[in-house]
């Protein structure tokens, strides 16, 4: 047998020969014991392993193994054996169906009246297996909390054999079918874990039974009880679901590599979110290039019946959305995380803590990357490989349930009704789904790298430490930045998203199909030049292909066409809006840099002379802060020198026209004359939804404090009332999810203060109001910047 903590062997065969075998037999029916036991008879052992020596039968049953094995004072070579069984090859894939069930068995555990009818009628869908052997010495050795007790070590001896056969088993099934055993067992007596509970108990003053109670049960609430049958017979009833609905584009390039890291570390998979399926596509595409099932972290409002009992035994892990203070069930998820890892299997969630509302990632939660991290800071695990993956829809059926959220609708609760619902908007085509992998980041040296001491946790009730607990949470901070800025890089831009760049950037009209490509083409020329990766945007390059997009997208509701003329042309439909800049928002971070310039160029060029090269990156600056929770920026210096690219980008003799330190009128001609206005098209609505919050903040006395959702409600209605007056461009902007980030600007910002006196409730309605001019200029410059753009003036489409 091997060391369960990990794949490579603690010991082979011994150089010198033992003088007995102990075969641990894991048998569940006679007809499984006469197998294994000819298969001995016949020099199985000796055969398999190369070992000539008497061989002793024990089952793989801690009591059988306490009583006949632990306390033997030779050093036997145990050897943990079953039988494999195994489902009818069908196209060169041994993989269980529905029609196995029909026969009602189960053909990776047939019962007994099917076992004897395999031994006679398909002797090739069975055969007998051996784990990894060890002497007895060694898995003393490699328990030695447990070695000296009789019952604990037999455990121990029957969770390494089982995990033997596990691991020869997947040698024969592939890794897809790589699934725990035995975790709850495992974790109650851990003396580590135990010694914490103890913890618990004295520092609360409940008594120790009731701590270990309350931990079995948080364990079986949270232990994803992995099925092999149950994954095999749910991928193929959810395949054909989306296999209509989506054509995967899922680049191996880099699978490759992620396997050669996985047999060395566990795979933690971070996820953009931006649908209910986003799940199914990357563990389908995992399962097919043959990685073992990830353990899925979901929230409990999945957990209804029968997604929740079905989700459980194909890895997904519940885990309530709040535990507060219960210091048990947080103890539990630390220590579930830790063993996972530990035992290298591969973890995936979506670190955005919820699908995306607006298309573009939302900022990153921490909670679960503060149990990564402290398993690494435990030293339980030496490292743990973080892989971004970027999921991007051409199109997505659910996407008017999100608009309605967005603008102030109430979520639809998960349930028998939602999921008939699912699978029924399933039943339309949506083009591609673009599932990309990042470079995978050493969680490791990424917390190093950014001063996390990476030092145990003291204990329970010990004193803390503030600096390194502040250490700590700002390096896990910039290690979700840095997944984050992963999944933008691999990002691929849409046809879609740029159908509807072109669309929501010509206010409230309509383009023909020529105008629509013409607006594209300098876009395109960027892209190019920029070398952002693409999905299949060649299609946009003639007028068959762009049509077929808009009428993909017409069909979607998104945009309407109106025919009755001498052409068709199209606009985005009304009341779509949120939808179509969804579609936008998924490649916004590309033109972020681009469209900040545009805005910074503005600001210099109505600065004075002399002052005009400070006031652009003063501008240029400022909107990188005022968009801080909204977009990934890197830090200042790296900023700048993007900044600088982005210029020499749109105007290569830039560097010799700012040798005399000031910027010319001629620079607003460049901008124009490169048809790539970007400003109004990207960042309008943002900034409109943060001027929403800066009105309604600077209306209030700054004396009382603010309750957020009341507020956010409240910025709902005012904007709609602001966007049927025209002091808002979009829709798009009318937001509760641009709300309550802006929110959090204004929070940064020091504007949701409660003021103390009058003096200071003066001073802080002024702060707001000043906020609110500030943002007021910046929508004045983006309005002159739409004005530059060629497509807002007819003559020039």
């Amino acid at each position: 047998m091997i060391d369960d903590r990990a794949d490579v062997p603690t010991a082979t065969t011994p150089d010198s020969a033992p003088r007995s075998v102990v075969a641990l037999v894991d048998a569940t029916s006679p007809t499984e014991r006469e197998l294994i036991g000819g298969w001995l008879a016949e020099g199985g052992i000796a055969a398999e392993l190369g070992v000539e020596a008497p061989v002793t039968q024990i089952d793989l049953d801690a009591s059988a193994v306490a009583t006949r094995l632990v306390g033997r004072r030779d050093d036997p070579l145990v050897v943990p054996v079953r039988v494999l069984w195994l489902p009818a090859e069908r196209d060169g894939v041994r993989r269980t169906t529905f029609n196995d069930l029909i026969a009602l068995s189960n053909p990776r555990k047939p019962h007994r009246l099917m076992q004897r009818r395999l031994i006679a009628k398909s002797p090739d869908r069975h055969l007998v297996l051996t784990g990894q052997p060890a002497r007895l010495s060694e898995l003393r050795a490699n328990n030695p909390a447990v070695a000296g007790t009789a019952e604990p070590f037999a455990r121990a001896v029957v969770r390494a054999g089982i995990v033997a056969l596990e691991r020869a088993e997947r040698a024969v099934i592939g890794d897809r079918y790589k699934v725990p055993r035995l975790v709850a067992e495992e974790i109650l007596d851990s003396p580590e874990f135990l010694r914490r509970l103890d913890a618990i108990a004295a520092h609360t003053g409940t008594g120790p039974r009731e701590v270990y109670r309350r931990a079995e049960k948080a364990l079986k609430e949270l232990v994803a009880a992995q099925s092999r049958l149950v994954s095999d017979l749910f991928t193929q009833a959810m395949r054909p679901v989306h296999a209509s609905t989506w054509k995967v584009d899922c680049d191996p390039s880099g699978l490759a590599g992620l396997r050669r890291l996985n047999r060395r570390y566990p795979l933690v998979f971070l996820p953009s979110h931006r649908s209910y399926v986003d799940a199914f596509v990357l563990g389908d595409a995992l399962a097919r290039n043959d990685f073992p099932p990830n353990h899925v972290i979901g929230g409990a409002n999945l957990g209804f019946w029968p997604m929740g009992p079905i989700a459980r035994r194909t890895g997904t892990v519940f885990i309530r959305r709040s535990f507060g203070d219960d210091e048990v069930y947080k103890a539990v998820v630390e220590e579930y995380f830790a063993y996972l890892l530990t035992k290298r299997f591969n973890l995936e969630w979506y670190f955005e803590g919820g699908r995306t509302r607006t298309g573009k990632l939302r900022p990153p939660r921490y909670g679960l990357l503060n149990y990564l991290a402290a398993a690494i800071r435990s030293r339980r695990v030496d490292d743990v490989m973080l892989v971004p993956v970027s999921i991007t829809y051409e199109r997505l059926n659910e996407l008017g349930a999100i608009a309605t959220e967005q603008s102030g609708g109430v979520k639809k609760p998960e349930g028998l009704t939602w999921l008939a619902r699912y699978v029924r908007n399933q039943q339309h085509s949506a083009g591609h789904v673009y599932l990309r992998f990042g470079d995978p980041l050493s969680a490791r040296e990424h917390l190093a790298a950014h001063d996390d001491p990476l030092v145990p946790d003291p204990g329970f009730g010990a004193p803390e430490d503030p600096e390194a607990r502040d250490l700590e949470r700002k390096a896990v901070q910039r290690l979700a930045f840095e997944v984050a800025v992963g999944i933008n890089k691999v990002t691929p831009i849409t046809v879609n998203a740029l159908v509807t760049l072109a669309l929501l950037g010509v206010h409230e009209r309509a383009l023909t199909l020529g105008e629509v490509r013409r607006v594209l083409a300098p876009v395109r020329d960027y892209i190019e030049r920029s070398d952002l990766p693409t999905g299949v945007i060649d299609t946009l390059s003639d007028d068959h292909g762009l049509a077929v997009v808009l009428e993909q997208l017409s069909l979607a509701r998104v945009v309407t066409v109106y025919r009755g003329g001498l052409e068709p042309v199209y606009k985005i439909e009304a009341g779509a809006h949120l939808e179509a800049a969804f579609y936008r928002n998924s490649a916004v971070h590309w033109f972020v840099n681009r469209a900040i310039l545009e805005l910074s160029i503005i600001a210099a060029v109505e600065a004075p002379e002399g002052e005009q090269l400070q006031a652009g990156w003063d501008t240029a600056f400022r909107l990188r802060d005022l968009l801080k929770f909204e977009f990934f920026f890197p830090e200042r210096a790296e900023f700048a020198e993007r900044m600088t690219a982005e210029m020499l980008l749109m105007d290569p003799d830039w560097n010799q026209r700012t040798a005399a330190g000031t910027v010319g009128a001629d620079i607003l001609a460049e901008l124009t004359e490169s048809g790539f206005v970007m400003a109004h098209r990207v960042l309008r609505s943002f900034f409109d939804a943060q001027l929403v919050v800066a009105d309604r903040l600077a209306a209030r006395d700054g004396a009382t404090e603010l309750d957020r959702k009341q507020f956010i409600d409240e910025c709902l209605a005012v904007g709609r009332q602001m966007l049927l007056q025209q002091h808002l461009h979009s829709p798009e902007s009318v937001s509760s999810e641009l709300f309550t980030t802006a929110l959090k600007l204004a929070e940064n910002h020091g504007l949701l203060e409660v003021a103390a006196d009058p003096g200071a409730a003066a001073e802080l309605r002024a702060r707001r109001r000043a906020f609110a001019d500030e943002l007021r200029l910046i929508g004045t410059r983006i309005a002159r910047a739409a004005a530059l753009d060629p497509s807002n003036r007819l003559e020039e489409l």
